[in-house]
Parts: structure tokens; sequence; C-alpha cells
């Protein structure tokens, strides 16, 4: 089975979830650069549509939580939009600081995201049914289906992605098809059921969902396995150790750290050689 594009590496992959929210304000363009200048190529962004159709890099469907603005963003055109300030709330030190606030964040399209790092890969998560033709139809337009794989928490809107694509798409699975492939592969086997991978946590609803018979099972079907939202060394390390495909992480250095012990380059190409102490 020819693999997608997007999933080309030999090695694991690093990816900066939402750019790397525990170090930048999350899906804005300091994250982004943030993650990329530390040797990232792959990092993941959650998109909504506007009012007027433009494709945003953001995660609620409301502007409150992470900016000083409200409102729905599929009420509001892209000009309103543009006056939120995407770094007003984050903080590292449980808000004694804002060292974003006021410096000129915004909510970047998620076009400005292809073309400012031609090479970066993105995964993609549309978070409302009104995103996905617009979504499909800038991936038309930038010729972006080879840089991206798209995941959602519907699989009615993941089937739409593969059917708008025609073929181009690199998927995930969604929330139904992963339970049947969890269960599936406690008989060392799963269905792919279209999807390219899965990109799933490592436990749900206190039933743990990764662990070596599912990623021998999705293996043995030509299916990646990417896991998120990994922030601790351990974790990074123990999923590492069962063969995982990729990484998503809110800290993108220490993930990093991890990736450069175990001599493993963070866009998943060949193994680095280990210095041998003397």
């Amino acid at each position: 089975m020819d693999r997608h594009p997007y999933l080309g590496n030999v090695t694991a992959i690093a990816i900066a979830h939402r750019g790397g929210a525990g170090e930048a304000p999350e899906n804005t363009m300091p994250a982004f650069a943030a993650a990329y200048a530390l040797g990232y190529r792959h990092v993941e962004t959650d998109v909504h549509s506007t009012a007027d159709g433009v494709v945003l890099a953001f995660h609620d469907d409301r502007l409150d939580r992470v900016t000083n603005q409200l409102g729905v963003i599929a009420e509001l055109n892209a000009t309103r939009i543009a006056q939120a300030d995407a770094g007003y709330h984050f903080t590292t030190d449980q808000g004694q600081t804002h060292p974003f606030r006021g410096r000129g964040v915004r909510i970047p399209h998620l076009e400005e995201i292809l073309a400012a790092w031609p090479d970066l890969r993105i995964n993609i998560d549309p978070k409302h049914d009104d995103a996905v033709i617009p979504l499909v139809r800038l991936l038309d337009r930038t010729n972006a289906w080879d840089r991206v794989c798209v995941g959602s928490f519907s699989d009615v809107r993941t089937r739409r992605i593969r059917a708008l694509s025609r073929g181009r798409a690199c998927t995930s699975m969604g929330p139904r098809a992963t339970a049947l492939a969890r269960i599936s592969s406690l008989a060392r086997t799963v269905p792919m059921m279209g999807a390219d991978c899965l990109q799933l946590p490592v436990r749900q609803y206190g039933v743990r969902l990764v662990d070596p018979l599912l990623v021998d099972a999705a293996h043995r079907r030509g299916l990646s396995v990417h896991v998120w939202t990994i922030n601790t060394e351990d974790d990074m390390n123990r999923l590492l150790d069962i063969g995982v495909d990729g990484i998503m992480t809110d800290r993108p250095a220490l993930l990093r750290e991890v990736f450069a012990a175990r001599g493993l380059p963070l866009d998943g190409g060949a193994p680095i050689p280990l210095s041998v102490p003397r």
C-alpha cells in the first residue's frame, strides 16, 4: 500500500500541539515560529471558518477564553476577528505575567501558516462542520494536500473530507472508528476504515487505548499511530519504546530533548548516530 506523503517518515515524528501551547500562545504565529526554530517540521492546529469563509487556526468556537474579545467565530468576519489579541491570556506562571499581551499577536489564517513555512507539515482538526468546505477549498487552491493530515472528533466530518478531497487527503480515524480499532486490536487486527493513521490519547474515559498490541496491529495494516497530548518525559519515552510513530506535545522543548537523547531527528528522518562515551 502506498503511504501518503505526509506519512513518509522512517522514524517517529515530533508534533507541536497547537504550535506548542505550553510555551507560547496556542495556535499563533509566535507558537509555530518557535516550534519551527526548535527544528519541528510537524505541527498541529485546529481550524474554524469565519462568517465570510476565512479558515482560522483556532481551537475554541468562541474568542472568549484565549483573546480579549468575545463572540462566536462563525458569526464574525475576519476583519472583526483580526482585532482580537490572541496572546492576551497566555501565561506560564499562573497569571502573574502575560508576556505576549499587547504585542500584536493575532489569530492567524491557516493560509498564512502554509505560506510562512513551505516545508512545514500540518495536522489539522476542523472543529465544526461549517469549516469543512472552506478548508477543502483552501487546500485545493494552495495545492497543500501532501503537506497536511486531517483528523476530527467527528466520523462524519472525516468522511466528508475524504470524499471532497477525491482521494488526496491523509486522514486519521474519527472517534467511533478509533474505538472499533482498539477493540479489534485485541484480536491482533485493525480495520483501516479509509484512514491513513490513528491519532488518539493514551487513555480515554479511564480505558487505556495505546499499548503494544494496538501499535503492532496498526503497523501490520500499514497504519501510523500518533499519540496526543504527551507532556512528560516518562510518557514520551514509554510511547517511543513501544514503537509509536508520532507524539504530539504542548512542550516542544522537552520532546526535542527526548528525541535528541535517542538520536531521533524531529522530522522523522533517519536516526542520528549517537556518540559513544570513551
